[in-house]
């Protein structure tokens, strides 16, 4: 360098620690939270030779504690070499690993690159390296170190070889960033951070990770758990708006831990979470402190293997966090970015010496801090507690050592802008060695292009390159923490993933060794025949409803009745066909009514055969043969009809239940009222005097009984003109609340209603001639059938009343119609064998067993039954005055 003015490139390549939410770099805090500064900043700045060397001067005296390495183009990196300082102190204690480890692997990086002669050939990279203290404020403080030339410069004193003041030309106030840790998703925003990129994958990637593991292993119910700040609301969000957009999986609760925890904070943590314990898994970001602290809440509240954390890569592979907590925290699944221990920083580093790397100014601090040692210094007093360092320590022999895990990163870094100006200088200086004219000065947007255009195999072997929103592809190793049947008890490989998820369920464990998945779900699938009902606002959460009744399951959500004819399966998932029954002959319910019909039938025919044998003999001449007859014939109908009911019904087997069922009734009361009318107008008329009344001949009973016989013919066949007789399955009425039970019932169409109309003609015959025998009761037993057609009707009335609530008191029996048949058969058989056994029998009896008593007795003439009809009307009167009885002649 000289003062004439010889141009020089100083780049400068700014790397700031940004690990997780609680080491975020931020300009302006205050009054608000504005664009965070990267990891990784990248500065492009030209100037006169003399002013690069003086602005350095001027810098190395403000902060003294920082690393330059000349070069023709400098890089410049922000490192968190000590931790954040007590007490309002910028600085605390040294960081090995995220500190030195971290910068050493820059350096590193730089031997690689300034010895390799195919990359930037006759270019040497430079460095300046400064520390943040792993506080926000202070490395925004540093950072402004590299852009102060760019802000504000005084050229007064500076003067060019002819005397004239120099011409310097501004570059663009852009400056390109590549980080080698920076995972907010917000990031990615290239609207906002268009000139940042990174060579570590977004949290975005980390959190669609772990919704894929989460999803692999059939959970949709979670919960989460979040470190409050920057890394762990981020990461939370990530997952959540992930979780959203593709759907399947459901947050049941969000859950934040503070900065700044109370007593007793991580117990209501765990109670909140088992608030919602069907989601047992937890997805968590959290740091490796508050981690360990919901393991020991988890521990103190005896949940050992309720929950399954899944954990993002600030649980990774630690051991820290899990320390005396392996039970609880058996079966984890964490994640950590694919990485790989590079063996030539190893050599590198173990080979390193108080003096053979004086270049790092924090080297003796961390040897003292390594090997527990104290070294002599100029001005300070030996502690005597710790021994003297000799020097002759050596890293990993004498110390623990082990690669810190973003030092590939860091190395992929440095890389990535070295392809950069690599690709750059050959584009803008062809053929020329070192910087030329063109790259004096760069413009950052065209750096940035370079920058993003890199794909090169990194330390790891992997490749190294950018989407177009500055982001590393994303590269997953999943491990699962497992204790039981191990011979080496800890984190197990059991997947990756690289933008899509393979992992090996075979091989993972849980709690006890169990090899079966657990499950994180709101609500188990529904059986068969169920519906979901839906939680509302909760898509993960239903409801089981059973499909009840009638109805079947239509789908997942819901129900349908199946029709009327049908019924559902068991399991409710389809519908078939109703059995269809009729009342078979073997049942009970037709055997019975069949038996006393057969009875009946028999008896009656057992009557006529002895009627017409004995049909000019005076006991069949006197009962009124033309009468009976009609009489025994309405009986023998009235049996029949049983038949008919039980018969299989068709459109002729429904026509003669119309027509038979009310018939038999009606031809049998008809003639009943006409022998009752006829006796009670005599005696009636024989009260007032000695003419007859009219129509007592046969012809004149057969006439009437004939035309009350008519009424219920015609208003039967009225019935057959308005509805046709037919059959009809009746689905409705055997349907009971369980359908397994239903049963369509093929039947006549014939209802409840329209068989009391059918009967009702004969029911009012039947009342009538109650009425009759009982007006009628006073004739002497003597004068033909009074007596015994009273009896007939009484009983008679007895068996109906006894019917009609039998026949509607089963309407809700399962059983109906088989119950309201046998009824009504049984009670028309009961009702035709009183009359047969009142009317007949003892007529029977005495033509068959005692043919002697079959005589004729003496005629008697209408004047004859008027006079035994006044001594009855008078005989009577006397009785009920306390009068001596007169007992009539029954000579005549």
């Amino acid at each position: 360098m000289t003062s004439s003015g010889t141009a020089l490139t100083s780049l400068r390549l700014l790397f700031h620690h940004h690990h997780h939410h609680q080491d975020s770099l931020w300009i302006g805090r205050a009054p608000c939270r504005s664009s965070p500064l990267p990891r990784l900043l990248l500065f492009l700045w030209l100037g006169i030779g003399g002013q690069v060397l003086q602005v350095s001067a001027s810098h190395q005296h403000f902060h003294p504690h920082s690393i330059k390495i000349p070069g023709d183009i400098t890089l410049g990196g922000l490192f968190p070499i000590h931790s954040r300082g007590p007490h309002g102190l910028p600085c605390g204690e040294l960081k090995k690993e995220k500190g030195i480890h971290r910068m050493e692997a820059m350096l590193y990086a730089l031997d690689q690159i300034n010895s390799d002669p195919e990359l930037l050939p006759n270019i040497t990279l430079g460095a300046r390296i400064l520390d943040t203290c792993s506080r926000d404020t202070y490395a925004l403080e540093q950072s402004l170190t590299f852009v102060q030339a760019l802000i504000q410069k005084d050229t007064s004193d500076i003067r060019c070889s002819n005397g004239e003041p120099p011409i310097i030309r501004k570059p663009e106030r852009v400056i390109p960033q590549v980080s080698y840790a920076s995972t907010a998703p917000e990031l990615s925003d290239n609207n906002r951070y268009d000139f940042f990129s990174r060579v570590v994958p977004p949290d975005s990637y980390q959190a669609q990770a772990m919704l894929d593991i989460v999803k692999a292993m059939g959970w949709n119910y979670v919960s989460t758990l979040a470190s409050e700040g920057n890394y762990g609301e981020s990461g939370v969000d990530a997952f959540m708006q992930i979780s959203r957009e593709a759907g399947g999986v459901c947050i049941a609760q969000s859950v934040k831990i503070p900065r700044e925890p109370s007593d007793g904070e991580f117990d209501k943590i765990i109670k909140r979470l088992m608030e919602t314990s069907n989601a047992r898994g937890v997805i968590i970001f959290a740091n490796e402190d508050d981690i360990k602290r919901v393991l020991e809440a988890a521990q103190r509240a005896n949940l050992t293997g309720h929950f399954l954390f899944v954990g993002s890569d600030s649980w990774g592979a630690k051991s820290s966090p899990i320390a005396d907590l392996e039970e609880v925290a058996e079966g984890a699944v964490t994640i950590l970015p694919k990485r790989a221990c590079i063996d030539g920083f190893d050599q590198y580093f173990t080979s390193r010496s108080l003096e053979n790397n004086r270049r790092n100014i924090w080297f003796a601090e961390f040897w003292e801090d390594d090997f527990r040692c104290k070294l002599t210094r100029p001005g300070i007093k030996l502690d005597p507690d710790k021994k003297k360092c000799t020097g002759e320590e050596r890293i990993s022999r004498d110390s623990l050592y082990e690669q810190e895990g973003k030092v590939q990163f860091v190395i992929d870094a440095v890389y990535s802008v070295a392809y950069a100006l690599h690709s750059m200088h050959q584009d803008l200086c062809p053929g020329s060695p070192g910087v030329c004219g063109n790259m004096d000065p760069v413009e950052g947007r065209m750096l940035l292009d370079y920058i993003r255009a890199v794909n090169f195999n990194g330390s790891a072997g992997t490749s190294v390159l950018f989407n177009e929103n500055g982001d590393a592809p994303g590269r997953y190793d999943i491990f699962q923490f497992q204790m039981t049947n191990h011979s080496h008890p800890g984190y197990h490989v059991i997947g990756q993933w690289t933008n899509n998820l393979r992992i090996n369920l075979e091989e993972m464990q849980w709690s006890g060794g169990d090899k079966s998945v657990p499950e994180s779900i709101c609500s188990f699938p529904c059986n068969p025949g169920e519906r979901k009902k839906m939680v509302k606002g909760v898509p993960c959460c239903w409801h089981c409803e059973l499909c009840d009744g009638y109805q079947y399951q239509l789908d997942e959500f819901n129900c349908e009745s199946c029709p009327l004819d049908m019924r559902p399966v068991p399991n409710r998932t389809a519908c078939r066909p109703t059995p269809i029954i009729k009342l078979e002959w073997n049942s009970p319910w037709a055997l019975v009514p069949a038996s006393l019909a057969t009875l009946g039938i028999l008896a009656t025919s057992g009557v006529v055969i002895t009627f017409i044998r004995f049909n000019d003999t005076p006991i069949v001449r006197a009962s009124g043969r033309e009468l009976s007859y009609v009489l025994l014939t309405g009986i023998f109908l009235i049996y029949l009809i049983t038949f008919l009911m039980i018969v299989e019904p068709d459109t002729v087997a429904c026509a003669f239940r119309r027509l038979l069922l009310g018939l038999g009734m009606a031809i049998t009361y008809s003639a009943m009222l006409t022998k009752t009318n006829r006796i009670y107008r005599i005696f009636e008329q024989g009260k007032k005097s000695v003419t007859p009344p009219k129509f007592i001949s046969p012809s004149s009973q057969l006439a009437i009984t004939f035309i009350l016989i008519s009424v219920q013919v015609l208003g039967v066949f009225v019935w057959f003109a308005v509805v046709p007789p037919h059959t009809i399955i009746d689905y409705e009425e055997l349907r009971p609340p369980n359908p397994d039970l239903a049963r369509g019932i093929l039947k006549c169409d014939m209802s409840d209603l329209s068989i009391i109309c059918c009967l009702s003609y004969s029911i009012v015959l039947m009342v009538t001639c109650t009425v009759y025998a009982v007006k009628s009761r006073g004739v002497p037993e003597t004068f033909n059938e009074a007596k015994p057609i009273g009896f007939t009707m009484y009983t008679t009335c007895i068996v109906w009343l006894a019917f009609v609530p039998i026949f509607f008191g089963t309407a809700q029996s399962t059983e109906k119609l088989f119950i309201q048949t046998a009824t009504l058969t049984v009670s028309m058989s009961l009702s035709a064998s009183v009359s047969l056994g009142m009317l007949y029998m003892p007529k029977v009896y005495v033509i068959i067993f005692h043919p002697e008593q079959n005589v004729q007795k003496r005629k008697r003439s209408f004047k004859a039954v008027a006079q035994v009809a006044r001594l009855s009307q008078k005989s009577t009167s006397e009785k009920q005055n306390g009068e001596t009885k007169i007992v009539p002649d029954r000579s005549q």
